[in-house]
């Protein structure tokens, strides 16, 4: 069963008991992803870091040819 099976399950159920229908799968994926970031941006001027760059910083590193 993936999700669209469940939430279609989900909102019969909720149809017959008169309850309000539950969002559909992918409503809320962006808000999520926004309140990840800002927690990561949050926790890093805790700990003193730059809240941002940290990816493009993190990629210079990886990528900078190593002199001999």
């Amino acid at each position: 069963m993936n999700a669209l099976h469940q939430y279609l399950f989900d909102t019969y159920r909720a149809d017959r008991l008169g309850e309000p229908l539950p969002p559909a799968p992918g409503t809320h994926d962006l808000a999520v992803l926004r309140s990840v970031r800002d927690r990561r941006r949050f926790e890093r001027v805790l700990a003193g870091r730059p809240a941002r760059g940290a990816l493009l910083t993190a990629l210079r590193r990886r990528l900078r040819p190593r002199s001999c």
